[in-house]
């Protein structure tokens, strides 16, 4: 079965609609990032961590906050409307924001399908994408949208044991390509990745863009790694503790998911630093943590003479709303790309993540830059 993507309807820029796809829809992330872009159209809260809010991005065409549908798929069933009055009870949500953006929630709850593969599911893989491209193909039509953008938001996944086999994240990539979606890995799980999707990856002609989001430790490595090489400093050592609970927690207290998350953190200080130091990354779960996290990094480095000398940092603060405002941020970019006509990986969102495109520095000020120069191509119009 082969479903192809469908022509944008032809409506007034102002009028238009776009959609956002989550990948893990019911999730903690994906349920603080759809509260919150009802919260912030609403004018409720202010749109703290989003670039895309600042001036330097005003004027690039960005699709307005308000003009997101929401969908997606989990293979879990807690409603938006619950998963949401669970995070305002572990202080993820403000209190009363569950109450005055429930009509949202609920109507975003409806658009999310079941997805897989569940244990005993029978279907093919190529059986699985079909399905999953169909409920995407579905979603644009029924609400006449000009575009939908895919965002895996999932727990991360280990890698699969071979070639042969995709993992459920790139099983949604590749429905993500058929239905000819945009398409964001949030997470360190293959999605596009896979060998067998980079053909079809570079030939879909959508933008698709990164793995993994850039939301706390690794944040700081790309700000303080360049900093150390630029003052001559040398890095002994690079330790770092990861304390985590909720859904990432258990998912990353799989070894191979953790290691997939983890070779991340270290190609930021091998890139920034020019070499890898000693010293590894921990993650450990903590259940009674929730979605809350504590990152910490001791760092022994060498000054004038050799004068030994260490830095510690201790990061504390909630992922779902560190990570939300970066992927409303990535989903407007990549519509906004996808509309001015550009395809192929998208290095210059390297700001965002830990494993950006090809040809990405690790360098955050670099990134940034890179960042404002592609705001300023879409503001042309990307021709």
């Amino acid at each position: 079965m082969s479903v192809g993507p469908i022509p944008s309807p032809s409506l007034s820029p102002s009028r238009r609609r776009f959609g956002v796809w989550l990948v893990g829809a019911r999730g903690s992330v994906a349920t603080t990032a759809i509260a919150g872009c009802a919260a912030v159209s609403a004018g409720l809260h202010p749109p703290s961590g989003m670039v895309t809010e600042t001036g330097p991005l005003a004027g690039a065409g960005l699709p307005p906050l308000a003009s997101l549908v929401f969908g997606g798929h989990d293979t879990l069933d807690c409603p938006l409307p619950k998963r949401a009055e669970h995070l305002a009870a572990g202080g993820v949500l403000p209190h009363d924001l569950p109450g005055a953006v429930h009509g949202e929630l609920a109507a975003a709850d409806r658009e999310i399908r079941p997805g897989g593969p569940l244990p005993g599911d029978g279907r093919t893989q190529d059986e699985l994408i079909a399905a999953f491209t169909a409920d995407i193909l579905t979603f644009v039509r029924r609400h006449a949208l000009a575009k939908a953008v895919v965002v895996n938001v999932a727990s991360t996944e280990p890698p699969p044991p071979d070639d042969r086999h995709l993992p459920a994240s790139s099983l949604y990539a590749a429905a993500a390509l058929r239905a000819g979606c945009p398409y964001i890995n949030f997470t360190p799980s293959m999605g596009l990745h896979h060998p067998s999707l980079r053909h079809a990856a570079h030939t879909a002609g959508v933008p698709f863009a990164g793995r993994d989001g850039k939301t706390g430790q690794t944040l700081l490595r790309s700000v303080l790694g360049p900093m150390f090489r630029r003052r001559a400093l040398d890095v002994r050592a690079w330790s770092g503790t990861n304390l985590l609970g909720g859904g990432d927690g258990a998912a990353l207290a799989d070894p191979a998911a953790a290691a997939a998350k983890n070779a991340g953190k270290e190609r930021v200080l091998a890139d920034t630093l020019g070499a890898v130091p000693e010293g590894e990354v921990h993650i450990d779960e903590v259940p009674a943590l929730g979605d809350w996290k504590t990152a910490w990094d001791h760092i022994a480095f060498d000054g004038f003479l050799g004068a030994r000398m260490t830095l510690q940092t201790t990061w504390q603060g909630c992922d779902s709303a560190l990570a939300a405002p970066l992927v409303l941020d990535l989903a407007r970019l990549l519509l906004r790309a996808a509309d001015a006509g550009l395809t192929g990986p998208r290095p210059e969102l390297a700001f965002y993540f830990k494993d950006p495109d090809p040809g990405a520095t690790s360098d955050l000020d670099r990134q940034y830059e890179a960042l404002l120069a592609f705001a300023a191509r879409l503001r042309d119009g990307a021709a």
